[in-house]
């Protein structure tokens, strides 16, 4: 018996530590947004990071969504996967469509402090088990396919530091067992022994 069907978050933090091509381009690209967009939105200029122009401005919160106009194109370049995330095989492979942007911190002149993250919102995923530190999975709902007893296509997902489940659906009828693609109700005298 499968656990559900789930979606995985992964929250991707970008700041100046960052070391990849893709993460130095975002990080540039969105502190250069967020300076521009800042200067916009506080013209005279009485306040220098992301914290004081969110307390002192009430429109300061759109800085979020005009900040992360500078990150959509790389965000595309991922071709719709999950980007760290990689399967048994070190292959990247958690489908995405959903993403939000977050800024954590940010300075107009200091950009050391420019801290973003970038939450990624897997598709729905049949959460078949758990081994060890590894989510068993097979992409979309695989449901019908598990009751039926048919053979689906499968991947390990290890579990690691701001990956999540986000979402989750209980089987439809968890009281039921299934063997030999027949679904026996739990504690009926017809089951397999």
């Amino acid at each position: 018996m499968y656990k559900g069907i789930v979606k995985l978050s992964y929250r991707k933090i970008i700041d100046a530590s960052s070391r990849t091509a893709w993460d130095t381009f975002v990080f540039n690209d969105t502190h250069l947004e967020f300076y521009m967009q800042a200067q916009r939105l506080d013209p005279e200029g009485k306040y220098f990071t992301f914290r004081q122009l969110r307390d002192n401005l009430g429109h300061a919160d759109q800085l979020q969504y005009l900040t992360s106009t500078a990150a959509i194109g790389y965000i595309r370049q991922l071709n719709d996967l999950v980007p760290d995330v990689a399967n048994q095989s070190g292959k990247t492979c958690l489908p995405f469509k959903q993403f939000r942007f977050e800024i954590i911190d940010s300075h107009l002149e200091d950009k050391s402090q420019h801290r973003i993250a970038i939450w990624f919102y897997s598709e729905p995923l049949t959460w078949i088990d758990t081994v060890g530190n590894q989510l068993l999975i097979a992409y979309g709902d695989k449901t019908d396919d598990l009751t039926a007893g048919q053979e689906i296509e499968t991947d390990l997902i290890p579990l690691s530091p701001f990956l999540s489940i986000s979402h989750f659906s209980p089987p439809a009828h968890p009281a039921n067992q299934f063997f030999n693609g027949h679904a026996y109700a739990t504690g009926s005298p017809n089951l397999p022994r």
